[in-house]
């Protein structure tokens, strides 16, 4: 079965959601015999995902049985949900019981709150080696797909384990999606150890997030910078969490200050704070920063993951061998998956990058091998002839003034764009006098919200 699931102690505790639903392994793995005996064709199934026992029970039965799910949130936009289907018209859909009257198609089977319903489009070929589909960061409805190869999934998941040293007694808590690639990633590497996996529909915001990984004894945490953000207003580090052991971040940069309160929380309270970094093209992650590290490394994203390697490239696309260097990051490993999808004929093809994947990252590697992420290869300006990083522009507003913002715009103007509007007239001075350059190079857009995609990342595509 997939992750090996049926090797573990059938009464253990595989899964247990905040809806009150809990799986053993055995539960799991019958689950998975039960969707087996359907004998269902090899073909393309929607898995619409919310954070509970039968979307994840699903994903699992799926991998074992070579369905090929694309995941997607159960709260998809219905007109966006229709150009996927229309695009890639799947054979199934696997949806909360709730939904069931929304779309067309015969029930096949339900379990756990969830139910599969077989839909009129015909059964096309998929590669024999495709095993999963993912949406790119940030774009939930767009056709552009991740293709994922079996062993991609399992690879990546027994070496974070390996990395995090995790065992069958961790109880991890995943408020990340399910069908964000680091939250199956969450999943996958506690699975295949044969620990628990809490899953919490619950926002950080709610008491019931709280009080459901208090009861359940939750051991460690993965969380996203947006995550850490909002945990801080809640004055976390000063919550009682004894159970909790370990804290780790992903998807997306922290800003130094975060990254440094975090580690230094962690070192005080005797927990792991572990920073990770990865991409759905690789699925999920690629490098990690041991926590002992984490206070000498402030804004690490440490070194590659076993079997993995990280590399730099010039702008030429020629390898960098120097010690310290920086230039777009390269990644190579079994981890790294087959390539892009925008129509059905692209889920015939083989695997396009075979086991190498340039991430459109700049990094910089420091004396000791240890990397970090300046920016991103297309985030960048030239303002009066230099060379400006978005990211970075934001990093240094947000470090100064611990507010949300977002750098947009041309070679003519920079637009930041900002919630509090007692700001807007002064961070283009500001920004201008750490960069050295004329007020007149900055603009202002005060907005209600920035526009964020389910794992709080901006979409700069809706700024204007």
């Amino acid at each position: 079965m997939f992750l090996d699931i049926d090797s573990f102690d059938r009464d253990s505790s595989a899964i247990v959601d905040d809806s009150g639903v809990t799986m053993t392994y055995g539960d799991l793995c019958d689950f998975v015999n039960a969707v087996k005996e359907l004998n269902l064709p090899r073909s393309i199934v929607f898995c619409l995902c919310e954070n509970t026992a039968g979307a994840l029970a699903g994903i699992v039965a799926f991998q074992t049985v070579k369905l090929v799910p694309l995941l997607l949130s159960a709260s998809i936009d219905h007109m966006l949900l229709e150009n996927l289907e229309h695009t890639y018209t799947p054979r199934y859909y696997w949806i909360p019981e709730t939904m069931a009257g929304t779309l067309k198609g015969v029930p096949v089977y339900s379990a756990y709150g969830y139910c599969l319903i077989q839909t009129e489009y015909e059964i096309y070929k998929v590669h024999e080696n495709l095993s999963l589909l993912l949406t790119t960061s940030g774009s939930t409805g767009s056709p552009k797909l991740v293709r994922y190869k079996y062993g991609n999934l399992e690879s990546n998941a027994k070496n974070v384990a390996v990395v995090f040293g995790w065992t069958k007694k961790e109880k991890c808590i995943m408020d990340l999606p399910v069908q964000y690639t680091m939250g199956l990633n969450v999943i996958c590497s506690h699975l295949i150890v044969g620990a628990a996996v809490l899953l919490v529909k619950s926002n950080l915001m709610s008491p019931g997030f709280w009080d459901f990984i208090q009861t359940n004894h939750g051991t460690n945490f993965t969380g996203v910078p947006y995550s850490y953000e909002i945990m801080m207003k809640l004055r976390f580090t000063r919550m009682s969490l004894p159970d909790l052991r370990t804290i780790a971040q992903g998807g997306g940069k922290l800003t130094d200050d975060m990254f440094h309160t975090l580690a230094e929380y962690a070192a005080k309270t005797g927990k792991r704070f572990c920073p990770t970094f990865g991409t759905t093209e690789t699925s999920a992650r690629m490098s990690y920063l041991p926590s002992e590290m984490a206070l000498r490394k402030i804004g690490s994203i440490g070194k590659a993951i076993p079997e993995g390697e990280l590399f730099l490239l010039d702008e030429n696309g020629n390898e960098m061998k120097e010690t310290e260097a920086e230039g777009e990051l390269g990644y190579r490993g079994p981890n790294v998956t087959m390539g892009y999808g925008t129509v059905r004929k692209d889920l015939q093809k083989g695997d396009e990058w075979k086991g190498e994947y340039h991430t459109g990252d700049i990094a910089r590697r420091d004396s000791e091998g240890f990397y970090y992420i300046v920016g991103r290869k297309a985030r960048f300006l030239k303002l009066f002839g230099l060379r400006i990083s978005l990211d970075q522009c934001e990093r240094i507003i947000k470090e100064k003034y611990n507010c949300e913002c977002a750098c947009t715009g041309t070679d003519r103007k920079m637009t930041i764009f900002v919630t509090d509007h007692s700001l807007k007239d002064e961070l283009p001075v500001y920004l201008a006098g750490k960069l050295n350059l004329n007020a007149s190079a900055f603009g202002t857009e005060v907005i209600d919200e920035l526009p964020k995609n389910e794992s709080g990342k901006i979409i700069y595509t809706k700024l204007k």
